[in-house]
């Protein structure tokens, strides 16, 4: 039981992080393509306004949210097999520092530096209690998001991981679904009301997502009001995506329907950068960059979900890990971890 309980735990994990990449790269594209502004009266002024209100700053707290579930898990399954788990975490938030350092050579806009930075300030909170981990995530999330503080969401969201992950909430998500239910609801009533207030601020016609800052030019406050607002309740609808994922993965049908979003997520690092990498390149060989519509790029961009999706899948079925997790556990751990799937490599074993 408890080890079917593990496997479920990470499999739902790694949905989630799955999901999150597919909001993360929907916004990331716009800076590294740098789309314009909508033409006024245009499918794309709504297709804006439509990320705005349930894209932007909704993937970016979940995926801020499962790092501190992560961060908590990887000390305390170190610690548990006698290795120094806070030395360990050490070295790998420095390895990820690394990581974001050279993303943030042809992406300014990377959260994995950022991750980098909070794990390290967040690393005394692993051994503080789990309700005081929840209390102050909580009150800082709620003070991070009515100031509409984007850069200091991840610190008060990864705590919240952290205190998730001290609750054992993934662990134990089979045993209470009613009470996941129940959260699910709660938080699309609140996201509801949280989603018409934002939609009562959103502007008429196109906005700059570049410019935030007094102007004194009426159109653009109006558009600093709307995204603003659209920072603040972002935690509020991520909680409904998550709850809602959650429901349905207790579903062998969603299980089913979900199942690419586990080998997507399960790669993350790689897949994180293998998405500004795919953009990048489209944007040079297809001379897309300044030249594209917003609903035009989606087009491109749920092609390379899917190549990635396939290529998650095709790669997770002969090596145990993606490329750049291999390389980030190496160089955290200073010795070389296996390189091909056990299972695959058993069925190899035994065919030959």
């Amino acid at each position: 039981m408890e080890r079917l309980e593990l496997t479920r735990r990470i499999d739902d994990l790694d949905v989630l992080r799955g999901f999150a990449l597919l909001g993360i790269l929907l916004m990331n594209a716009i800076p590294l393509l740098h789309l314009s502004d909508p033409a006024p009266g245009t499918i794309d002024v709504s297709y804006q306004r439509f990320l705005y209100l349930f894209v932007e700053a909704r993937f970016f707290s979940l995926f801020s949210f499962l790092f501190g579930v992560g961060f908590y898990l990887f000390i305390t399954r170190a610690s548990g097999k006698g290795r120094n788990g806070y030395l360990l975490f050490l070295k790998r938030v420095v390895v990820l520092f690394g990581f974001g350092w050279l993303h943030m050579k042809v992406h300014p806009g990377e959260a994995l530096s950022v991750y980098a930075v909070c794990g390290l300030l967040l690393l005394p909170m692993y051994k503080v209690g789990k309700w005081i981990n929840l209390a102050v995530g909580l009150a800082l999330t709620v003070a991070f998001s009515v100031m509409a503080a984007k850069i200091l969401l991840p610190l008060s969201l990864i705590l919240l991981g952290i205190a998730a992950g001290q609750f054992r909430v993934f662990e134990k998500l089979a045993r209470h679904r009613g009470r996941l239910a129940l959260f699910t609801l709660i938080m699309l009533a609140l996201s509801a009301a949280a989603l018409f207030y934002q939609y009562g601020l959103a502007p008429e016609g196109p906005f700059s997502p570049y410019l935030i800052g007094g102007t004194g030019s009426s159109e653009t406050e109006q558009a600093n009001a709307f995204m603003s607002a659209g920072v603040m309740i972002g935690p509020i609808v991520s909680g409904l995506y998550a709850g809602t994922i959650l429901l349905l993965l207790q579903r062998k049908a969603g299980r089913m329907l979900l199942l690419p979003l586990k080998f997507y997520g399960r790669m993350a690092l790689t897949n994180y950068i293998g998405q500004t990498a795919l953009v990048i390149a489209a944007g040079d060989w297809l001379s897309l960059r300044g030249n594209i519509g917003w609903t035009e790029l989606l087009g491109y961009l749920l092609a390379i979900h899917i190549v990635l999706m396939a290529f998650s899948m095709l790669w997770l079925k002969w090596f145990a890990m993606g490329p750049l997790e291999w390389i980030w556990r190496a160089l955290t751990y200073f010795r070389w971890p296996p390189v091909l799937n056990r299972k695959r490599g058993n069925k190899s074993a035994a065919g030959g």
